[in-house]
C-alpha cells in the first residue's frame, strides 16, 4: 500500500499560517510529515524550538514525524543550526546533504532519511548510504518509477518514497536569484520571498510558465502529479507518496490523493478536478515515465 507523506514546507509563508497550515495538517490522512526550513536560514520567523513544538503536536495526533536539514549550508551560523536538528533525539532526521549525514553517522543517530537532493542513482550508491541508518529514501525526482525500482528492489530494509505532488526542486544556488530579481544583495535581501506564497513565477520569451524563483531555489513552474500512477507506484515497490505543500487548496490536494491511494478512488476522476483547483501550475508527470519532465499528466 502506498501511504501520504507531507515534504517540509519550501516557501517562507507568514508565522501565522504556518502555524495554522500544521494544525490543519493535524487531522489530515497522511502518514508521515517533515518540518523544518531547507532553503534559506534567513527565513527566521520559526526557530528551531518552534519545529520541535510543532513536531510534538503533530506526533500527539498520530503522525509520524521527521526533521530536516538544510540543502545548502553555507555559513557557520547554519552548521551550527544543521548539528542542534542531528544532535536532538526527538525525532529522526531527513538529510539535505553530505554534511548532515556525516554528523548524523557521529551522532549515531537511527533511523534517517536519505533526503531527495543526496546523488543517490544506483544500488551501490544507496546500499553504502544506507550503512550509515538510513530507513528511507526519497528518490532523486528526475528519476523514472521503474529506475526507482531497480535502485532500490523490494523487499529491502530502506522504503522508497518519491515526488507525488508539487513544484519540482531543480537546483540551488550560493546566489539568491529572489533578491537579485528585486535588485537587492543577498544579505539585504529585504526578505521578499515572502510576497510569493508558491515562488516568483518566470516565463519564457514566448509567454510561457517555465521556472519558479524560490530564494536561492529553482523550481518547476509546473506540478508532478503522480495521482494516476498507483499501478506503476506500487510496481517500483514505492511505500510513501510525497506531497509538497502549496499555497492554496493543499489540504484538498491531501484528500484527492487519499481517496485515490486509501480509498479505491477513481484517479482520472480526481486528477479531473484537481486540474480543476486554482492550483499555481499545470500539472505533470513527465520524469515518472521516462518522458521530458514537463509531459502533461496522464
Amino acid at each position: 500500500m502506498v501511504e501520504l507523506s507531507i515534504g517540509p514546507l519550501l516557501y517562507w509563508w507568514p508565522r501565522e499560517a504556518l502555524l495554522n497550515f500544521y494544525a490543519d495538517l493535524a487531522d489530515a490522512p497522511v502518514r508521515s510529515i517533515v518540518l523544518g526550513e531547507l532553503v534559506c536560514s534567513r527565513r527566521n520567523e520559526i526557530k528551531f524550538d518552534d519545529w520541535l513544538a510543532i513536531a510534538r503536536e503533530l506526533r500527539a495526533a498520530g503522525k509520524e514525524v521527521r526533521l530536516a536539514t538544510m540543502a545548502l549550508v553555507m555559513s557557520e551560523a547554519e552548521l551550527r543550526t544543521l548539528r542542534r536538528v542531528c544532535e536532538q533525539d526527538e525525532f529522526p532526521v531527513e538529510a539535505g546533504d553530505a554534511a548532515a549525514l556525516q554528523v548524523l553517522s557521529r551522532a549515531r543517530r537511527r533511523p534517517l532519511t536519505l533526503g531527495p537532493h543526496l546523488n543517490i542513482y544506483n544500488f551501490a550508491a544507496l546500499g553504502e548510504h544506507a550503512a550509515l541508518g538510513a530507513d528511507r529514501w526519497v528518490a532523486p525526482v528526475e528519476l523514472s518509477l521503474d529506475a526507482v525500482g531497480r535502485i532500490n528492489p523490494q523487499p529491502s530494509s530502506i522504503a522508497t518514497e518519491v515526488w507525488g505532488f508539487g513544484r519540482l526542486p531543480l537546483a540551488f544556488s550560493a546566489r539568491c536569484f529572489t533578491a537579485r530579481h528585486h535588485r537587492l544583495q543577498k544579505d539585504d535581501c529585504q526578505f521578499r520571498c515572502r510576497d510569493d506564497a508558491d515562488g516568483l513565477l518566470l516565463k519564457t520569451g514566448e509567454g510561457e510558465d517555465f521556472l519558479a524563483l524560490n530564494g536561492i531555489q529553482t523550481q518547476s513552474a509546473a506540478l508532478q502529479c503522480l495521482i494516476g500512477h498507483g499501478a506503476a507506484l506500487q510496481e517500483a515497490g514505492v511505500s510513501l507518496l510525497r506531497l509538497s505543500p502549496c499555497g492554496g487548496h493543499f489540504l484538498r490536494v491531501v484528500e484527492l490523493f487519499d481517496a485515490v491511494f486509501a480509498q479505491g478512488g477513481c484517479a482520472q476522476d480526481a486528477l479531473a478536478e484537481l486540474r480543476a483547483l486554482p492550483l499555481p501550475g499545470r500539472l505533470v508527470d513527465g520524469f515518472a515515465r521516462r518522458q521530458p519532465g514537463l509531459a502533461e499528466a496522464a
